[in-house]
């Protein structure tokens, strides 16, 4: 498993950043991690873009979610049904991010690995014949910052666009907070423990590791905007749902 894991992960991730870092100006490996991670993230955005959107219909969908539970709640596979037939006529997975997620840990642990082994004499073994080794090893980014030690900067940058993206992904809603669902709940509360994380999880690593985490939530506030601006759940469709409840009940 670790050989596989090498082989097909963490060598081609390596290998490109070392790509990156020696053709993009400077030989900065902040620019080249930023790059990776934006080319990484582009890969991945057919993944990532129905996940977020799933998700942003599904906090919309929360109040239908919890009237069929409620109107079906001594029957446990109308209720199913209903739920199914919620889902399929507004064409989202419920479970859309878990499979994110299965798909993208491994991706992840290899990137985490690279950026924080860095770019050394040690790893410049895992290089192809056709990679050129880096005239210069540097761990700088744009001169100011050492990308193999802790920057408070980084870390501070990333909590701000971690805080952001859990905002943009929020439903808007007038409702009062005894009036929100568990759904509606959780994810207000994830507003503020995803930049808590944020904090405790690079506070004990290189700033290589922030870099990425920061820019992928740069990344991710891009294409919540652009979600949040595209995606429309049919008022139609609402309404028809809401004729087929009181129907049934």
């Amino acid at each position: 498993m670790a050989v596989f894991f090498k082989t097909i992960l963490y060598q081609p991730i390596f290998n490109a950043l070392v790509f990156l870092y020696n053709y993009l100006p400077g030989q900065d490996l902040g620019l080249a991690i930023i790059a990776l991670t934006f080319l990484i993230r582009l890969v991945l955005l057919p993944l990532f873009y129905k996940s977020a959107k799933d998700q942003t219909i599904m906090q919309k969908l929360a109040p239908k979610i919890k009237a069929i539970q409620e109107s079906h709640k001594d029957d446990k596979q109308k209720q199913t049904l209903a739920l199914l037939e919620l889902y399929r006529e507004h064409k989202v997975n419920p479970f859309s991010q878990f499979l994110l997620l299965f798909i993208q840990l491994p991706i992840l642990i290899a990137l985490y690995r690279v950026f924080w082994q860095g770019i050394t004499e040690q790893t410049l073994a895992n290089l192809y014949s056709f990679v050129s080794k880096p005239e210069i090893l540097s761990h700088q980014f744009l001169r100011l910052i050492d990308l193999g030690s802790r920057s408070w900067i980084i870390v501070g940058l990333a909590v701000v666009a971690q805080y952001f993206q859990g905002r943009l992904s929020l439903a808007k809603t007038d409702k009062l907070a005894k009036d929100l669902t568990a759904m509606e709940r959780m994810s207000r509360q994830m507003v503020f423990v995803g930049p808590l994380m944020t904090i405790l999880f690079l506070s004990y690593l290189p700033a290589a590791v922030g870099l990425y985490w920061l820019t992928t939530s740069v990344f991710s506030i891009i294409q919540q905007i652009i979600i949040n601006k595209k995606l429309t759940v049919s008022d139609d469709a609402l309404i028809a749902i809401d004729k087929k409840l009181h129907h049934q009940q």
